[in-house]
């Protein structure tokens, strides 16, 4: 990263934080460089007018002015994960860094309720391999997994028969190049994947999911979360 982009990747991260601070510390190890190198950095951002202050003492840092922070983003909590799940994509291109940048403004500047929705959004969108194209899946299954309701799917198996079944949704999880919608199955009752694109209908039953045992519900494999949010 050149100093530009590092100089406008700090006033980002403080932006981000507002009202807290960040260390020198912290910054530096965000950018890979050194300590001396962030305060010179932080001292030509207050040249040229940008209000930075800092505090000394042990739980000293840096903060920036909260009235330079971006005004709250209408975005839906699954409209950032859909972001995030895109942005994810970057990863191992040139735009990776910056990818996560713009994640990061997306998020501070979201309101609180908001950020933290998404974040435990994000936490049910599971990896385990690259991800195909997006199926159009159904806005009604979004919102029930958003919520924690049962869905009722119609659903045709790999055999070709036609079931319906109530589903308690846990996520949504891409595995050899498919997207599936996992959850507890009230026909099997136990967790079960169904392949999205093969989901003929389905209905918000309204009713909420109920909590169940950890060991019931525990995926078999390793499941690499979409999206840390910072």
């Amino acid at each position: 990263m050149n100093r530009t982009d590092r100089l406008y990747g700090i006033v980002e991260d403080l932006r981000a934080a507002a009202p807290q601070r960040r260390s020198a510390r912290q910054l530096a190890a965000r950018y890979e460089v050194s300590v001396r190198t962030i305060e010179r950095d932080i001292s030509a951002l207050q040249q040229v007018g940008v209000p930075i202050w800092a505090d000394t003492g042990r739980r000293g840092g840096y903060a920036i002015d909260p009235a330079r922070t971006l005004p709250p983003l209408n975005f839906t909590p699954a409209e950032a994960v859909a972001m995030s799940v895109g942005l994810r994509q970057m990863t191992g291109s040139p735009f990776a860094m910056a990818a996560a940048m713009a994640l990061r403004k997306i998020m501070a500047a979201m309101p609180a309720t908001d950020a933290s929705a998404a974040k435990e959004l994000a936490g049910r969108v599971g990896f385990l391999g690259p991800a195909p194209e997006s199926p159009n899946i159904p806005v009604v299954i979004q919102d029930a997994l958003s919520a924690r309701r049962v869905l009722r799917l119609e659903y045709v198996d790999k055999h070709g028969t036609p079931t319906e079944r109530d589903v308690e949704p846990i996520m949504f999880l891409v595995r050899d190049e498919r997207w599936y919608l996992t959850g507890w199955c009230r026909l099997r009752d136990e967790l079960r994947a169904f392949r999205l694109d093969r989901v003929v209908a389905c209905h918000d039953t309204g009713e909420p999911a109920p909590t169940r045992p950890a060991e019931h519900v525990a995926l078999p494999c390793h499941v690499t979360q979409a999206t840390a949010f910072a």
